[in-house]
């Protein structure tokens, strides 16, 4: 197999799963226990904590430990609005449904969510943003604006910088769900001065169920779960030590490899792309050209269902998707790529491959090869094979 949907999920590394081993084994102590097996657990979850902390520049105090970027969002977003009753959200029109759903419930609860709308790359518009949250009615009542740092389907990275620029001038808070950047680009919370960020796990090679929520220290948020006081009282329940020690260790080798991870991935992408564009005609590239994050790519294939193209490259032995793995369930057309303008057509042939630093040279010029062969092949039973069929070589 040939595995090029990275961005639903990574291969654990061997030194994450390494260091899991023994808190799903002989240190299996409760971490809230003051006894030796429970200092064990407590002083490993701590230390993961740092590990964590540290990809990102922050304090460790500022790490708040989740199940993943869903639990991360989620909390951000009602953490935030819990102490803004019938307040002002604005965030974009291209979020993670992690966003896009619970906003929609916040509306139900009687807050006004503004979705900003995109242009052709999937880029919010500053100047529109500015225009938002500038508006006297709005900014007086806005309690948060949460912009994605690199969208999950088409890669593009959005301007964070100057996003949260213009939220500091109106003292409006910021989060940003970095689930898709974290371990693809540098990202440092200090130096942006982001007030919350989404992280997961299983999106940097460690394994699946946790996550984290960076949170500026001085920020207070309401807890979405109450009982025992774990993470000082802002999710309550028995912490999953063994995952939380993975999630660490899978930190601290993105760190620690940062520079050449992004190059690798950087590398592989870049060929993917040019070589599509040069072998298949009929063929675009969404999302930002050069703003997008390290191992994306996600093409539109004229005259090819995207369903198909997927079912067909899996009988290949290559793993891809046309866009959120999370909600493929659902079956509803990309609402990314129709606020990014694209027709229904468009939206059908799309296709996303996301490298991995597992995936080497060779695995995509066999990809390209394939996809050539596969597309030649759709396009002669497609619905629009005749609008199409100067792209066949048959």
């Amino acid at each position: 197999m040939i595995y090029l949907d990275n961005a639903a999920s990574t291969q654990i590394h061997q030194d994450v799963l390494d260091a899991m081993l023994p808190y799903l084994k002989e240190q299996y102590g409760n971490p809230s226990s003051i006894h030796h097996y429970g200092r064990l657990a407590h002083k490993a979850i701590e230390k993961a904590r740092r590990q964590i902390a540290l990809l990102i520049n922050a304090d460790s105090s500022e790490i708040l430990f989740t199940s993943g970027g869903t639990e991360s969002n989620i909390t951000a977003l009602y953490g935030i609005s819990g102490k803004n009753p019938h307040s002002t959200i604005i965030t974009s029109s291209i979020e993670h449904d992690a966003i896009t759903e619970p906003c929609k419930k916040l509306e139900k609860d009687g807050f006004h969510v503004i979705y900003l709308p995109v242009d052709n790359y999937g880029l919010v518009d500053t100047a529109v943003l500015k225009n938002t949250i500038s508006n006297n009615t709005i900014s007086n009542n806005t309690c948060l604006v949460s912009i994605m740092f690199g969208n999950n389907e088409v890669g593009t990275i959005e301007p964070i910088s100057e996003i949260v620029r213009l939220c500091n001038e109106h003292n409006v808070l910021f989060h940003t769900d970095a689930v898709q950047a974290v371990g693809k680009i540098s990202i440092d919370v200090k130096n942006l001065g982001v007030d919350l960020l989404s992280i997961s796990s299983h999106k940097i090679n460690g394994p699946k169920g946790v996550g984290a929520l960076y949170i500026r220290k001085g920020i207070v948020i309401d807890p979405l779960m109450l009982g025992g006081g774990q993470e000082h009282g802002l999710r309550s329940g028995t912490e999953n030590v063994a995952n939380i020690v993975g999630f660490g260790k899978a930190c601290e080798i993105a760190k620690a490899q940062l520079s050449e991870n992004i190059s690798h991935m950087e590398n592989l992408r870049d060929n993917l792309i040019s070589n599509v564009l040069r072998e298949i005609p009929g063929v675009t590239l969404n999302g930002h050209p050069k703003n997008r994050l390290s191992n994306n790519a996600h093409f539109t294939f004229l005259g090819v269902a995207g369903e198909d193209l997927i079912i067909k490259l899996d009988e290949y032995g290559i793993a891809a998707s046309t866009g959120s793995a999370c909600s493929m369930h659902t079956q509803k057309a990309s609402h990314v790529l129709q606020a990014m303008g694209f027709s229904h057509e468009q939206i059908t042939g799309s296709l996303r491959l996301t490298v991995g630093l597992f995936n080497n040279s060779q695995e995509i010029d066999e990809t390209v090869y394939i996809l050539k062969i596969i597309i030649d092949e759709l396009r002669l039973v497609s619905p629009f094979k005749e609008k199409y069929r100067f792209l066949s070589k048959t």
